[in-house]
């Protein structure tokens, strides 16, 4: 194995290492946002995002994709449902974050991967294997649980799992890169979200230049905070298997949930440790399966080049498992759904 590969994996893990942990920490910026409330800076985020992202597809000059999405109407349509659907995701990660939440928050994209899997027999008649089915019966054990410890359901939970799951899924449909469709939702977000924003300075309500040159200056980092971890993940996601992908997204949500019990000393009763024990025994037999199917399908291909007279050993050969193992379709949109984080 050669020198490169190596580094090329290397350069990947650590771009995978900055993405999730700047997504698992970002718990601790929205809260210097404040007094904005949660709806004035999901605004000034939609609005800053899209300067960002336009500078930097200035720099790589990468504007050919704009005019073949303009020819088709249909793509328009699913990045609108994409930037509506992320619009309610950001919007209640960034309020249940300021009004004291982070833990359940971090539930939501603990099972994500499993309302992933559900969307998938729901919608798109997949088959599972039994291992699959036997995760998906206990995370819904583990909501029914964490609805008895919370006195209600785990609404925050919820709606951050199946609005995420439901805008990976669109983005699939709509196969464009990371930049590329983050500047295209934001496209379709500006103008409301500015909108917005005159309104609220015209009502002598907004924060904006109010508070202060700093906290103006932080607003308009919104833009950064959505951007670079994205940046990062792409960096990664081209030098990485799909399968290293899939088990740094936990990183993530295992950094919202300790900053929520550590450092802003939420809660956790017993009942909640018990339910997020559940959730956590699901993603470990979902990892597990979806691991041992990539493994195997890696044998199956190694063995027909095999048979097929070829002696070149892939660099995903002795038990690593390559990029473009044969996954099903919801082992592979449960990685591939990463894009556009809280």
């Amino acid at each position: 194995m050669t020198g490169k590969p190596a580094a090329e994996r290397r350069t990947g893990l650590l771009n995978g290492f900055a993405a999730y942990g700047m997504w698992g920490l970002v718990p601790l910026f929205w809260p210097l946002l404040k007094p904005a409330g949660a709806v004035e800076i999901l605004a000034h985020r939609m609005v800053w995002s899209l300067v960002f992202v336009a500078a930097a597809l200035a720099v790589v000059r990468r504007w050919a994709w704009i005019g073949e999405l303009v020819r088709q109407p249909r793509r328009l349509a699913l990045i609108t449902v994409a930037a509506a659907v992320i619009t309610v995701n950001w919007g209640v990660y960034i309020w249940s974050v300021n009004s004291g939440h982070v833990v359940e928050a971090s539930l939501g994209y603990f099972i994500n991967p499993l309302v992933t899997i559900a969307i998938g027999v729901l919608l798109l008649k997949e088959r599972l294997r039994p291992v699959q089915w036997a995760a998906v019966g206990i995370g819904a054990l583990a909501v029914v649980v964490l609805t008895v410890g919370y006195g209600r359901p785990p609404w925050i939970s919820l709606c951050l799992a199946f609005s995420f799951a439901t805008y990976g899924l669109v983005k699939k449909k709509v196969n464009l890169g990371g930049i590329e469709s983050l500047a295209a939702e934001t496209a379709i977000q500006f103008l409301p979200a500015l909108g917005y924003l005159v309104w609220l300075g015209a009502q002598g309500e907004s924060t904006f230049g109010a508070e202060g040159a700093g906290h103006a200056l932080l607003l308009a980092a919104t833009g950064i905070v959505t951007a670079l971890p994205l940046v990062c993940f792409g960096a990664a996601a081209i030098r990485v298997p799909l399968s290293t992908l899939g088990l740094l997204q936990y990183l993530a949500p295992v950094f919202q949930f300790l900053l929520g019990i550590l450092y802003f000393k939420e809660a956790m009763p017993p009942e909640r440790w018990a339910g997020f024990a559940l959730v956590w025994l699901a993603l470990t037999l979902l990892t597990w399966d979806a691991l041992r199917t990539a493994r195997r399908a890696a044998r199956a291909l190694s063995g027909r080049r095999a048979g097929a007279g070829d002696t070149t050993v892939s660099p995903g050969a002795g038990g690593a498992v390559p990029a473009a193992a044969p996954l099903s379709e919801a082992d592979v949109e449960a990685a591939r759904a990463l894009e556009t984080k809280p």
